[in-house]
């Protein structure tokens, strides 16, 4: 397939904000997806955040094979036989550290499906092979859309990606619609914030809405949200019909202004002024998106570094009754005493009172107060068996009516979370198409 410029919309719907996102949304929007009435053109899934690449990261150091969610492949596993049905070309970042790995599994199931499916994948933003980021577990830049617009116009229906922008699951497929060059900012804005809407799926159609009570009722399971890019870069946020939730101009300013900072939004595509944004409700759940107006990239590229930072414990008393105050001094002091018997004291101690217990309570739930202990130290024993073991000495001989919510248990890890900036030119951005060939894209738009 070659480039084509098309000038009716793209339609393009998300069915995943996170790793851990509804199982089914998948195979809800798909299966929502009538050809004639309701189209969908792609649909994309956003799996990544800071943490999942965490998470991620620790799976690669138990298997180098794996590194992506493997969530994704479950649900294509169900809805790839419907999305080829359907038309529907699937783009997603679920490759995570792994887009490669990702692309061969998808391959080896459309083979066990019958089904003859085009898979391509972009690489290049993972930077910890370089050597650049001592310490770090996972060291990832955030490319934009140009490998994923490579991929689709050589013709795939399954695109993987690691670490792009959110937004690029949306850019990307719109360049590839309608034949826009790196030079269209103003185009490519209004897709990035047709993007950064859909990316955390139900935000955007009433989910975690600070006006929720007013809508309380269509909430119980909201759908996920749909964007209709026009060749202008102006769309309109929808969602399929008969699904839960909302979309007015309240819900998609909630998103609009979900994780940004100041008027220029930049990205690797474009920097969005997110000041030149008009809303305009446009229908019954349709909110037009216009006005929006691009100015050149930066430079450097954020690349987004995860660490272990060591082991943490924890443990949470319950004090119940009277006195909570009391107990609560004295269960610390003999947890301190404990702690600097230990052969090593964990490094960081802090403790936190939350007073959720209610006068003249009704239950034993309702009259009791939570004291939490949360311990941190780069030594997994420090705050396992030290804890564990102090904490559990004293269940009959602390306070009265001693308890815990759970048996503390080993030390987890835990990940530290930087962000660094490096020149995009230092940065491979490589669309692997269907055929296996390896298409570097310009590091300069």
């Amino acid at each position: 397939m070659t480039s084509r410029t098309l000038t009716r919309p793209l339609r393009i719907g998300n069915a995943s904000g996170f790793y851990g996102d509804r199982f089914d949304a998948m195979r809800e929007m798909l299966g929502a997806a009538n050809a004639d009435s309701d189209p969908l053109d792609v649909l994309t899934g956003d799996y990544l955040a800071e943490l999942t690449m965490l998470i991620l990261g620790r799976d690669r150091l138990k298997d180098p094979a794996r590194g992506y969610a493997r969530t994704f492949l479950r649900q294509l596993e169900e809805c790839l036989g419907l999305a080829a049905d359907r038309g529907v070309r699937i783009v997603t970042n679920a490759g995570g550290l792994n887009p490669a790995g990702l692309a061969d599994a998808v391959r080896e199931l459309a083979d066990r499906l019958g089904l003859r499916v085009r898979v391509a994948h972009v690489e290049g933003d993972d930077l910890l092979p370089t050597g650049r980021f001592p310490g770090a577990l996972t060291a990832n830049a955030y490319l934009g859309g140009a490998g994923i617009t490579a991929c689709l116009d050589a013709g795939a229906e399954v695109v993987v990606t690691g670490r792009v922008t959110d937004a690029a699951l949306v850019s990307g497929p719109a360049a590839w619609h309608f034949g826009w060059g790196p030079e269209d900012h103003d185009r490519l804005a209004g897709a990035v914030v047709a993007g950064h809407v859909l990316e955390c799926g139900t935000q955007a159609t009433g989910g975690n809405y600070s006006q929720f009570a007013a809508h309380a009722d269509r909430l119980r399971h909201p759908g996920f949200p749909i964007a209709e890019i026009h060749e202008d870069g102006s769309a309109v946020i929808t969602k399929h019909p008969g699904t839960g939730g909302l979309v007015d101009t309240g819900t998609v300013t909630a998103q609009l202004l979900y994780e940004t900072g100041g008027a220029r939004y930049a990205g690797p595509d474009v920097t969005t002024r997110l000041d030149t944004v008009r809303l305009t409700q446009a229908g019954p759940d349709r909110v037009r998106v216009h006005g929006v107006r691009g100015e050149a990239p930066p430079p450097t590229l954020k690349v987004g570094l995860n660490r272990l930072g060591g082991f943490r414990g924890e443990v949470v008393f319950v004090l119940t009754g009277l006195d909570i105050e009391a107990k609560a001094d004295l269960v610390r002091r003999q947890m301190d005493d404990a702690l600097d018997r230990a052969t090593s004291r964990p490094a960081h101690v802090r403790w936190e009172l939350s007073r959720t217990d209610r006068p003249d309570p009704a239950t034993e739930e309702t009259g009791s107060a939570l004291l939490r202990l949360v311990v941190r130290d780069a030594d997994q024993d420090a705050v396992g068996r030290a804890l564990s073991g102090a904490a559990i000495e004293l269940a009959l001989g602390s306070y009265p009516g001693f308890h815990v919510t759970a048996p503390p248990g080993r030390g987890t890890p835990y990940g530290v979370f930087e962000a660094a900036y490096v020149d995009r030119d230092d940065v491979p951005h490589i669309a692997v198409l269907p055929d296996g060939e390896r298409r570097e894209m310009p590091r300069r738009p």
